[in-house]
C-alpha cells in the first residue's frame, strides 16, 4: 500500500532526522531533499550512509514518512544501501531512470524534462493544496515571485582566492668522515736494577767448607701497551622550527557597476 507523502511544511524539520526501515533499523540520516524543477515540490530524499555518512542514497519521497523526528521507509536496510549512490546536486535523467527501476516504480508514462510522471506532478500538486500551498508553489527557501519579462541585468564582481602552496628553501645535509690525529698520552714505566752490596762479616763459619757458590736474580722492567677502543662521543642531529610571519598580497580586483539613466520625461 503506497505511504502518504510527507507534508512540506515538515521537511525543514527532516533534514538531520534519523531514517529507519521497516524493520525499525537505522539505515542513515538525512542529508538533502532533491525538488522537481519544475513543480518545486520534493521527490527523493538524500541520505548519507556508510562510515561518517560518507555514501548518498537516494529513497522515494512518497515511500516516507515522518513520525517523532525519525523518518520510516517501508524497504530493509540493506536493500536501500545497495541503491545507486549519487554524489552531485542534481539528479540525471539516466540516474532517475534507474532509482526507479531500482525501487520497482512506475516509469512508463510520458514524462516532462526532470523525469518525473505527469501523474506524480498531479498527487503532488493536489497535495500542496491540501497543506494550504498553492499548486506548483516554491518551496520555503524559493526566491518570490517575479513579473515575466521583467528585464535585469547581472552585476558581477572579483574576488581574490589567497591560497598557498609549499616550495623548497634549501637543504641542510649532515656528513660525517674521518680524521688522524697524534695523541700523546704520558705512562710511567718501571725498571729493576741491580747493585752488588758489601758487608764485612767477622764470624766463624765452623767446620764449612770452603766452596763454589753461584747466586743469580731476575730483573723486569715495565713496557707500555697500547690498545684502541671506539667511545662515542656526541649525538648530532637536525630538527626543523617554523616561524609564522604575516604577508599581505595585494592585486587588482575588478567589479561592475551599474548605471540608472532615466530619461522619461517629468
Amino acid at each position: 500500500m503506497q505511504q502518504e507523502r510527507v507534508p512540506l511544511e515538515q521537511l525543514e524539520t527532516m533534514r538531520g532526522a534519523d531514517v529507519y526501515s521497516q524493520d525499525g533499523e537505522k539505515i542513515g540520516t538525512v542529508e538533502e531533499v532533491y525538488y522537481d524543477e519544475q513543480t518545486r515540490l520534493p521527490e527523493w530524499i538524500g541520505l548519507g550512509t556508510g562510515f561518517f555518512g560518507t555514501k548518498r542514497v537516494l529513497v522515494p519521497m512518497e515511500a516516507a514518512s515522518l513520525s517523532e523526528n525519525q523518518v520510516a521507509v517501508p524497504y530493509a536496510k540493506d536493500y536501500v544501501q545497495d541503491a545507486p549512490d549519487i554524489d552531485a546536486d542534481e539528479i540525471s535523467q539516466e540516474t532517475e531512470s534507474a532509482l526507479y527501476a531500482y525501487y520497482e516504480l512506475e516509469y512508463s508514462e510520458p514524462r516532462p524534462d526532470t523525469g518525473f510522471p505527469e501523474s506524480a506532478r498531479a498527487g503532488a500538486e493536489d497535495e500542496a493544496v491540501d497543506t494550504g500551498l498553492a499548486a506548483g508553489a516554491m518551496p520555503p527557501d524559493s526566491p518570490g515571485d517575479r513579473l515575466e519579462g521583467t528585464p535585469s541585468v547581472t552585476r558581477s564582481e572579483e574576488e581574490l582566492r589567497v591560497g598557498k602552496r609549499e616550495q623548497e628553501l634549501g637543504r641542510l645535509r649532515l656528513h660525517k668522515w674521518v680524521e688522524s690525529e697524534q695523541v700523546d698520552v704520558p705512562v710511567e714505566l718501571r725498571r729493576e736494577k741491580a747493585r752488588v752490596t758489601r758487608e764485612p762479616v767477622d764470624e766463624t763459619v765452623g767446620e764449612r767448607e770452603i766452596g763454589e757458590e753461584s747466586l743469580e736474580v731476575t730483573l723486569s722492567e715495565e713496557r707500555p701497551v697500547v690498545e684502541k677502543e671506539t667511545v662515542a662521543k656526541e649525538r648530532i642531529g637536525i630538527e626543523k622550527d617554523v616561524d609564522v610571519e604575516q604577508e599581505t598580497v595585494s592585486r587588482e580586483v575588478r567589479k561592475e557597476r551599474v548605471d540608472v539613466e532615466d530619461e522619461t520625461a517629468p
